[in-house]
Order: C-alpha cells, then structure tokens, then sequence
C-alpha cells in the first residue's frame, strides 16, 4: 500500500467512525478522556522512553535548543496532558445544543442545532503533546479526527497514539473515531489536506511556511492563522500608568507567542512623556527597539524601522515603534499591516474606544487590555485548537464550540406547504 492509498484508508474509517461518534452521549465521551488520561499516566516512563528516541535522532540531525525544548517530554508535560484531557471532559458539550427555536405561521417549530463538523484533520510540528490536546477537543465535540505530527516527534506521537486506542477501545468507541498518521512521508500531507471526499476541515498548526503551503494547496476548508502581528495603541489622554504597564506586558510576557505585541502605537500627544518610561522598561527586557523617524527624535539611541518591520512578527524582544497623529492614522496603520490577530487601545475616551472596536478589522480587539488575553482558555474555552484569523465559521480562539456547526431542525405535526 502507497502513501496516498495508505491515507485513503485513513480518510474512510474516520468517515465512518465520524457518524457513529456523531451520536455518541456526552457520558461516554467523557469516560473516554478520562480513560485516555489515566492510560497516559500508567504509560509516563514508556512516553518519555520513546520520547528519547526523538530526542535523540532530533539532537543528530543538528535541531536547535529551542525545538528541542518544545519536543520534549518531561513528567509535568505528561501530567499537563493527562489533567488538559481531564479538563476538556470537565467541559460543557456544545453536540445537540438547541437554540432559537421559534414558531412559524405554518404551525411548524424551527430552531437550530449544533452538530460535529465530521472529519478534522490537523498537521502541526514539534509538540508531541499536541497530539493528545487536538484528540481530546475533536473527541469532545463529536468529530473523528486524522492527526498528522511532525516527523521529529514520530515516536512519541505514536506513544501517545497506542494510549489514546486503549482508552477508546475500553469505553466500547472504534479507535478509528482518532488516528495518528504512522508514516513521515511528507506525501501524507499532500494526500490529507486534497481528500475533500473524507475530510471536512483542515487545521494547521506550526510555522508560517507550513501554514502557507497548506492554504495554497488544500482542496478543503482550512481554519488557520499565518501571523500574529498584534499592535497596541496609546491614545490621546490615556493613562499612562496603565499604558506603561500593558506595553510592558503585551511584549514581555512571553516572546515566541502569537498574541504577543509587534508594533507599539503611540498618539503624539503622549510620545514624549511616554516612550522615555517605556524605553528604560524595556532597556531592562532586553527589548531592541526600531522606531519611526519622530519616534529616532525622542529616542535617539535606538534603531530605525524599516517598512519590513512594520509587517514582521518578530516572536522575539524586538519592536517596533510609530508616532501617530491620532486615531485614524492609528487605525488606518493597523488595518493595513495587521495580520488580523488581535489589537487593543489603551483610552480614557468613550467614543473613540467605540471607533476603535467598530473599524479595526482583527479577530480579536481589546480595549485597556493586554493582548495576552487572546487565548482559548483565557476567554473561558477551556482549551483550543488554535486561532483563526479567518472571517468564515470560527474566528478567533477556536474551541469546543469553533469545531461544530450548526443545522436547522423543524418540527411539526402534520404541516402541509399550501
């Protein structure tokens, strides 16, 4: 059997095994995660023995610390896994939720429902323990899932994989309901995202040219995000207290991270007293600053922005800085070199944190906020299966609710169209 048939096989037993989870209880969906998390606890010492295979042939291949470090499986990793799926199943199941029912004229009752979107494949790198999050999500919420990992991480993915059968098979559910891609033929990533015949949605997660490539090539529906370049603006009379301390946050808090900020905005009103206080801050951070030309007159030690630097996610401590005139410009700057992420304002005025929220165009937009905040389990879902910068179905932090849809029911007795 080749790659393709190989994925094709794949692709039919998750179609068949989407229908019988479709109407599958919440109780035996919960029993399952709770058995799949307990299995991985009672498999650690194997998890991270197969781990060290990874990260053996990883450190061979000559893979940087840092992807090391994301490969890797440590006890609180494997514990962090275990009590995510235990969470998920704490979770409330969003499968069969009936909502606007109404009456007609005809006498018929309409409403909707929510349903299991079907077949979620989903291909990302490095984190082994991606493969038992997305599982969980996707088993939550009624979807069979293809699960497609980095070849880095083969071994410990298929650790992982031998648990979630276990836990499956003992609540009675197919193990074909979740299934983790056994080969690394880069084939299978071709094969996955164009079998629009068994798969309903693709869901990408890892670097901007994996995520590229898929939306370039993919013959079904993605849910994705290339970037996160994420701005903050200070406005005309904010407090600058507050705007000190979220700057600092936004770009701080964590670097390598999707929602961390790229480019600083700062009314000119404000740019004199606050970008000195910033400055010493971030001089503290370990931040390189690149600035606009008014900003190089009131911080004159700091680099030049160049206009790739305006459109670049850093995911490091290095930001930009641009002196805007007022709000309109500050928009206007953001809705042209956004990536559709999140932004936030830092204001004292009313109307203008309205303008701000009605015309920029982004998944998420804040106001006197960090854009740490956007996040699946910040906004209360628990976890999720990524962030989609898309307009179309999910938006935003994708959780339980992002990976369903929904369809019209009608009920009646006896209506007839006259």
């Amino acid at each position: 059997m080749n790659v393709v048939e190989y994925m094709h096989t794949l692709g039919q037993q998750a179609r068949l095994a989407s229908r019988k989870l479709a109407s599958a209880g919440t109780d035996i969906k919960n029993r399952a995660l709770l058995a799949i998390a307990t299995d991985i606890r009672a498999h650690a010492e194997l998890l991270k023995q197969e781990n060290a295979r990874d990260l053996k042939s990883g450190q061979e291949k000559g893979l940087d610390a840092a992807l090391l470090d994301r490969l890797t499986l440590t006890d609180a990793r494997i514990e962090s896994m275990a009590g995510g799926l235990e969470q998920i199943a704490a979770l409330a199941d969003p499968v069969g939720e009936v909502s606007d029912m109404t009456y007609r004229p005809s006498g018929i009752q309409l409403g909707k429902m929510r349903v299991p979107l079907g077949v979620v494949g989903i291909i990302y790198e490095s984190r082994p323990n991606v493969t038992a999050d997305a599982a969980a999500l996707c088993l939550k919420s009624g979807n069979a899932t293809i699960l497609r990992g980095g070849s880095e991480a083969i071994h410990s993915n298929q650790a992982i994989a031998a648990c979630i059968k276990r836990g499956l098979n003992l609540v009675g559910l197919p193990e074909t309901v979740i299934q983790v891609v056994e080969t690394t033929d880069r084939d299978a990533v071709g094969a996955l995202i164009t079998m629009s015949q068994y798969v309903d949605v693709i869901v990408p997660r890892g670097g901007k040219g994996l995520i590229e490539r898929i939306s370039q090539d993919a013959r079904v529906p993605v849910i994705k995000h290339l970037d996160g370049i994420c701005h903050v603006y200070i406005d005309k009379g904010a407090d600058l207290d507050m705007a000190e301390t979220i700057a600092i946050n936004a770009k701080c808090h964590r670097y390598g991270v999707c929602n961390a900020m790229e480019t600083l905005l700062v009314a000119a009103d404000e740019a004199n007293a606050i970008l000195p206080r910033l400055a010493v801050k971030y001089a503290e951070e370990g931040v390189e600053l690149r600035g606009c030309e008014r900003t190089l007159q009131i911080l004159t030690d700091i680099n030049k922005a160049t206009a790739e630097d305006w459109d670049t996610e850093y995911l490091a401590p290095i930001l930009s800085i641009k002196i805007v005139d007022d709000i309109d410009e500050a928009i206007a700057h953001i809705n042209r070199h956004s990536s559709g992420h999140t932004e936030s304002i830092i204001t004292q005025d009313y109307q203008r944190s309205r303008q701000f929220l009605a015309e920029v165009d982004s998944s998420s937009v804040m106001v006197n906020a960090s854009t740490r905040f956007a996040d699946g389990f910040e906004y209360g879902l628990g976890a999720e299966i990524g962030i989609s910068t898309d307009k179309i179905h999910a938006r935003g932090p994708v959780g339980l609710e992002g990976l369903t849809s929904q369809k019209w029911i009608v009920l009646g007795s006896g209506q007839i169209r006259k």
